[in-house]
């Protein structure tokens, strides 16, 4: 990835800008600062000078005028009033007698002041606008004599003014000598910091980890250079490293598709095998217990005549070892029965449709209780959703685990079946609960094996076959079988039947 170099002059002219901006804004800052201070403190000693000045220009005149007054000489007053022309910020002045009474006044364009107050004020001044009134008692030998009243101009505004003008100028001189410096710290900070951007932009664009900085100085910005050399030589070393990896890591991949195409192919070919085999196995099956019918069926068949037309010339013995012949006939017949419906199921279509499954379970329970006493099973059903499925294989699921319960639990001295449900959003999870034989867990995964019996043919009939028929069916529609249980405390047998997808 190059980096565009109209983004990376954008980045230096923005280093120099904010160089400038911070010495400038430093020294304005700093400029301002004392510029008001100074504003302020020259405002307060405008104001005081100039009410020091005027009180004590009346207190003179008072003193001068103190005579006239009390030899009540208006012409000296007014002679003495002349001199405040020597005052051009004057513009007026008065001199009352001791009962308040205008005796002489004064005005800076000569004519008699408009603005004189008709009774004198005591000792004191004030701001009227702009100007600063001041009022005077003449005292002589702690008698009252007279007043002096004098008004000045109070220009304050137009001294700041003239103040800010100066401030003003020399701001603008200092942000001179200021942007001069900076142009300055511009070579001696940036430019070293600007020779380290370029280098990064080399090494991005040439890919080349070999570029070092040169240290120029002691400061901040060697230690800069130092810490991009390391982390340059750093960088190296990881992306040798890291091109090692990636061939290493190439030769893998390549030999890891070599593999996993091989073991398609392994598996292909065993999957295929497998199917066939099994194909053959369940057609080898059929055959066999098909064949096998005939001759079980002939022994059965025979047996039962020679009990019933020689048996009054058999003895005990022989009648006993004949109903062994009987019984073992008849038990193989099953097996055999079983054995065909096991290989049928392996070639039968699965035809699925909406399955009522709590109809299922009554029928299948109604027609495999009437086995036993009326009444000897307590049946609970609950609610039971339907599946989709095909029909006549989930009675077969529901008629073998209804069977197992009912054998299971029929010793009981109140035999408990209990079906129910529970729903989910990929699929439904039905099960069937009994409080019978139950089983040892260790060998819960030889449950739905062909021929696998965890309890004694003598204890418990059965073929060891309907379990597995179970498992396949439920296998076939895409669902899972499992079961759980303890010695003497019953068993619940799930399985699931996946929703209908819409």
């Amino acid at each position: 990835m190059t980096v565009a170099r109209p983004s990376a002059r954008r980045g230096s002219r923005s280093i120099r800008t904010r160089l400038v901006f911070v010495v400038l804004a430093t020294t304005a800052a700093a400029l301002l600062v004392a510029a008001t201070a100074m504003l302020v403190y020259d405002s307060r000693v405008y104001h005081t000078s100039l009410v020091n000045d005027i009180a004590t220009q009346a207190d003179i005149l008072g003193r001068a005028s103190a005579a006239a007054l009390a030899f009540e000489d208006a012409v000296s007053a007014r002679e003495n009033l002349a001199l405040l022309r020597a005052k051009p910020g004057v513009s007026s002045g008065a001199l009352y007698n001791a009962k308040g009474a205008l005796f002489a006044d004064y005005s800076r364009d000569g004519a008699r002041a408009a603005d004189l107050p008709r009774l004198p004020e005591g000792d004191g001044y004030r701001i009227e606008g702009d100007s600063l009134v001041v009022f005077k008692r003449i005292v002589e030998k702690q008698e009252i004599l007279g007043t002096v009243f004098l008004r000045a101009d109070y220009a304050l505004d137009a001294h700041l003014a003239n103040y800010l003008a100066i401030m003003a100028a020399v701001l603008a001189g200092a942000l001179v000598v200021a942007l001069g410096i900076s142009a300055w710290l511009q070579s001696t900070i940036s430019k070293p910091i600007l020779a380290i951007r370029d280098l990064a932009r080399e090494v991005v664009e040439k890919r080349d980890f070999s570029l070092r900085a040169h240290r120029t100085t002691n400061d901040e910005v060697g230690y800069l250079a130092d810490a991009f050399n390391d982390m340059l030589s750093e960088i190296g070393e990881r992306a040798v490293a890291l091109e090692r990896t990636n061939e290493t890591l190439a030769l893998a991949e390549e030999g890891l598709k070599r593999l996993n195409s091989e073991l398609e192919e392994r598996v292909a070919e065993r999957t295929s095998q497998l199917a066939e085999a099994n194909k053959e196995l369940e057609s080898f099956s059929y055959s066999v217990s098909h064949d096998l019918r005939a001759p079980v069926r002939a022994i059965a068949g025979f047996s039962k005549l020679l009990a019933e037309q020689n048996g009054d010339q058999l003895d005990e013995e022989a009648k006993r070892k004949l109903n062994i012949v009987r019984s073992e006939a008849t038990r193989m017949g099953t097996l055999i029965d079983d054995l065909l419906a096991f290989s049928r199921l392996g070639r039968q279509s699965v035809q699925k449709r909406s399955v009522d499954m709590e109809e299922l379970v009554r029928m299948n329970f109604q027609t495999l209780s009437a086995q036993y006493p009326p009444d000897l099973v307590q049946l609970r059903v609950g609610s039971l959703p339907h599946a989709t499925g095909d029909r006549s294989l989930l009675a077969q699921v529901w008629a073998n685990l209804l069977s197992n319960a009912l054998k299971f639990s029929a010793k009981r001295e109140k035999p408990l079946i209990e079906i129910d449900a529970i729903a989910d959003a990929d699929e439904n999870i039905y099960f069937v609960r009994d409080n019978g034989a139950g089983f040892d867990p260790r060998y819960t995964a030889k449950l739905f094996g062909v021929f696998q019996r965890l309890h004694d043919a003598a204890d418990f009939a059965g073929t060891g076959v309907g379990l597995a028929l179970v498992h396949r069916i439920i296998t076939r529609h895409g669902g899972r079988v499992w079961a759980e249980g303890k010695p003497d405390a019953g068993a619940t047998f799930y399985f699931t039947i996946p929703k209908e997808q819409s």
